[in-house]
């Protein structure tokens, strides 16, 4: 009997608010980066042994020099792609924190406000799910597919969404 083990990239992505702007990061400064030159919140993968919360504490703290000191854990995005292993991304937003903000090693930081977000260059699934949080939507499952860098599939709690071709 074969044995197949599947295994995933697991991720954070946490957008700090303060009133109506989010923390952005906009990553300019890593070479390979495949958010590169696009506008995210701060976050990254999972070490050995974290939990969502765990590895949300920790990435905000190394990108900004923050410590989080309040957060919600808002939905799980799965990303599904023609190039890249399949990535299980857990979102966060954060209104309570500690700290002085330092320079990111990944990019610029930016207070950007939310009614400004959609003129970034965001990735279109990133679009999706930030409205989401804008319309304060209760714990959602997001899958999203791509091929290449365009958005071929989007579907919330297992619904289908429409997506732009």
């Amino acid at each position: 009997m074969g044995t197949n083990i599947f295994r995933a990239v697991n991720s954070t992505l946490i957008y700090l608010e303060r009133g109506d702007e989010y923390l952005m990061l906009h990553r300019t400064k890593k070479e390979n980066d495949l958010n590169r030159d696009k506008w995210i919140g701060v976050g990254g993968k999972f070490e050995d042994g974290e939990s969502p919360e765990d590895c949300a504490l920790r990435e905000t703290r190394e990108e900004t020099g923050l410590t989080l000191t309040r957060w919600r854990y808002r939905g799980l995005v799965t990303f599904v792609s023609d190039r890249y292993e399949t990535e299980y991304m857990h979102l966060f937003t954060a209104d309570g924190w500690t700290g002085t903000p330092k320079e990111c090693d990944e990019g610029e930081l930016a207070w950007i406000k939310k009614s400004e977000l959609l003129k970034l260059r965001l990735w279109e699934g990133d679009k999706i799910f930030l409205r989401l949080l804008d319309t304060d939507e209760p714990f959602f499952s997001l899958k999203l597919k791509y091929e290449g860098d365009t958005l071929v599939l989007a579907q919330l709690n297992g619904a289908p969404l429409e997506v732009g071709r």
